[in-house]
């Protein structure tokens, strides 16, 4: 089950008011004050929604509690929850799939396994009125950035491609919340949580796909280097 936790003002935005009678999906008295002390199932996925106004557009930025993995969803159409949703799924299962390609992880991946069992997670959901202190201080500071490449571009994303750039800049940014050892990166977290629970890789394959990635992440950065000498090489011969 997705679980969506919706500050006050995603809230009002998943609301509307027919023949003087609000219709809201939110339910204003979850089953906890506090999104860790909710009884889950191994399928139930903990997010905090936001929702913000740039360019007099809706925003709407969602960020999964346990490993801060956002997502921004611009031009958002108010009450659309089905709207919402669908999008939702679509870009985190494009975006999981993409990241991992990348990564060169595609031994470890069964992606009609994967889908479907995403699928199963992402058929139900519940939307609760109701915060976390810690995921909204992420929020905050991705709004923040977001407003400002909007106001330096003069546009929201055109698309989804556009979109899911900026959310792959957002979840590669170094993170730190209560309970970490040290600072981790989003979509790394993600990625293996996506893994273990609808790859159902075990730890030793867990930590195998762990090292590749972080092979691939290394050799990547070692291309770039060697590109900026070259550039930088080629500028210096010119003057």
């Amino acid at each position: 089950m997705l679980i969506f936790n919706c500050t006050e003002a995603a809230s009002k935005f998943f609301s509307r008011v027919h023949k003087g009678k609000k219709i809201t999906p939110v339910d204003a008295k979850p089953p906890s004050p506090i999104i860790e002390d909710d009884e889950l199932t191994g399928a139930d996925e903990q997010w905090l929604v936001h929702a913000i106004t740039v360019q007099r557009k809706n925003v709407l930025l969602a960020i999964h509690v346990k490993t801060r993995y956002c997502m921004i969803f611009a031009e958002a159409k108010k009450a659309d929850v089905e709207g919402f949703v669908t999008r939702f799924v679509e870009r985190w299962a494009s975006g999981l799939m993409i990241n991992a390609l990348h990564h060169d992880l595609g031994q470890w991946l069964d992606p009609d396994l994967m889908l479907a069992r995403m699928t199963q997670t992402c058929e139900s959901q519940k939307f609760y009125r109701r915060s976390h202190r810690s995921a909204q201080k992420h929020i905050d500071e991705i709004a923040w950035i977001f407003r400002d490449k909007v106001a330096h571009t003069g546009c929201l994303p055109p698309d989804e491609t556009a979109a899911m750039v900026f959310d792959e800049q957002m979840n590669d940014t170094p993170r730190n919340s209560k309970g970490a050892k040290d600072y981790y990166f989003p979509d790394e977290e993600m990625t293996l949580h996506w893994l273990r629970h609808y790859g159902f890789l075990d730890d030793v394959q867990l930590h195998a796909a762990k090292s590749r990635r972080k092979q691939i992440i290394q050799e990547i950065a070692a291309i770039k280097r060697a590109e900026w000498l070259e550039e930088y090489e080629r500028q210096n011969s010119i003057s």
